[in-house]
C-alpha cells in the first residue's frame, strides 16, 4: 500500500475515530489541509523508502524485527502492517486505548496481526541484547531522558548492524526554538505522573536538538549518521500554500534540502535520519 492510499483510507478513517481529530488536524481548518498533508507524505515516505522498498524488503517481512519506540496511535506500524511487515510498538500516550480500535479498521485492508503493542516505560522493560533489526523512533527522541541511557539500550537491544530510524523536529527551526522557548523556556527536562504505571517518569520536555547535537550523542553511544539518510522536511509555511500548486512547493523544498546552508540548517521544521550501529 502507497502512503498516498494510506492517507487516503486514514482521512476516511478520521470519520469514524474521531477522537482522533484534535491530533492529526486533517479535518479542521482547510487552509492548512495540503500543508498537513505534505508533511503527513514526507514522513510516510521516508518511512516508506527506508523499510518496504528496501532491497531487503522480502526480508523484512519474514525474518527482520522492528521495535517502534513511542508509537503513539500506531500510524507507523499500521502503514506497515499494510505492506505485509511485523512491528512490536511500545508507548506512554494517554490514547493507547484507541489502537485496537484502529486494528478493527484497519483489517478490512491487510493483516493487522503484524502489528503488536504494549504500554510500558523504555526503562522499565528493557528489551533483550540483540533482539531488533530496527528501532523506530518518530517524535519520540527529544522526549527520551536520560537520553544517554536510551542510547545505550537501542545499542544493546540492536543486532549487528542494526539501525534507528529518526523523525524529528529540527532543533535549529529559528521559529520552532522561539515557539518553544515561550512555552518551556530553558526546562528541558521534567518529570510527570503516570497514572497507568502508578510512578513518576523523567520526560524530555519537547527537548528538540540540531541535527549536529543528534550526530555527536550518537557517536558517544556506538552509532553513525550516514550522510546520505538525512533529509530535511516543511521548508514552506501554511499560508504560502494558498493559492500554490501543493507538489510544486514540494519539490522545491527537496531541491533546498539537497544543498547545505542557512536555508537547510535552520528554516526546515522536519528532521530525518538514521543511525546506524558501528
Amino acid at each position: 500500500m502507497s502512503p498516498e492510499q494510506f492517507f487516503e483510507l486514514m482521512i476516511k478513517e478520521l470519520e469514524v475515530h474521531t477522537e482522533m481529530q484534535p491530533y492529526y488536524k486533517f479535518l479542521g481548518n482547510q487552509s492548512s489541509w495540503h500543508f498537513r498533508r505534505n508533511y503527513f507524505l514526507q514522513r510516510l515516505r521516508y518511512i516508506k523508502k527506508q523499510l518496504v522498498d528496501s532491497p531487503d524488503a522480502d526480508k523484512y517481512r519474514k525474518d527482520l524485527s522492528i521495535w517502534d519506540c513511542g508509537c503513539g496511535y500506531g500510524t507507523t506500524c499500521l502503514f506497515l502492517a499494510m505492506n505485509g511487515i511485523k512491528t512490536f510498538g511500545t508507548t506512554l500516550e494517554f490514547y493507547f486505548e484507541t489502537i485496537n480500535k484502529r486494528k478493527e479498521y484497519w483489517s478490512k485492508y491487510g493483516d493487522t496481526s503484524l502489528f503488536t503493542f504494549t504500554y510500558e516505560n523504555l526503562f522499565d522493560n528493557k528489551p533483550a541484547a540483540n533482539s531488533y533489526d530496527w528501532i523506530i523512533v518518530q517524535d519520540t527522541l527529544h522526549h527520551l531522558e536520560p537520553i544517554n541511557d536510551a542510547l545505550k539500550i537501542f545499542n544493546e537491544s540492536l543486532r549487528k548492524g542494526g539501525r534507528i530510524l529518526s523523525i524529528e523536529e529540527n532543533g535549529n527551526n529559528i521559529i520552532q526554538r522561539i515557539k518553544l522557548y515561550k512555552y518551556r523556556g530553558n526546562k528541558r527536562i521534567i518529570t510527570f505522573y503516570d497514572e497507568k504505571l502508578k510512578k513518576d517518569i523523567l520526560i524530555g520536555n519537547e527537548n528538540i536538538r540540531s541535527l549536529a547535537s543528534w550526530d555527536t550523542l550518537f557517536k558517544n553511544n556506538g552509532f553513525s549518521i550516514p550522510d546520505n539518510t538525512v533529509q530535511y522536511v516543511r521548508y514552506y509555511l501554511p499560508y504560502q500554500y494558498k493559492n500554490a500548486d501543493p507538489e510544486k512547493l514540494l519539490q522545491q523544498e527537496e531541491q533546498i534540502q539537497s544543498t547545505k546552508g542557512f536555508r537547510r540548517e535552520y528554516l526546515f521544521f522536519g528532521l530525518n535520519f538514521i543511525a546506524q550501529k558501528n
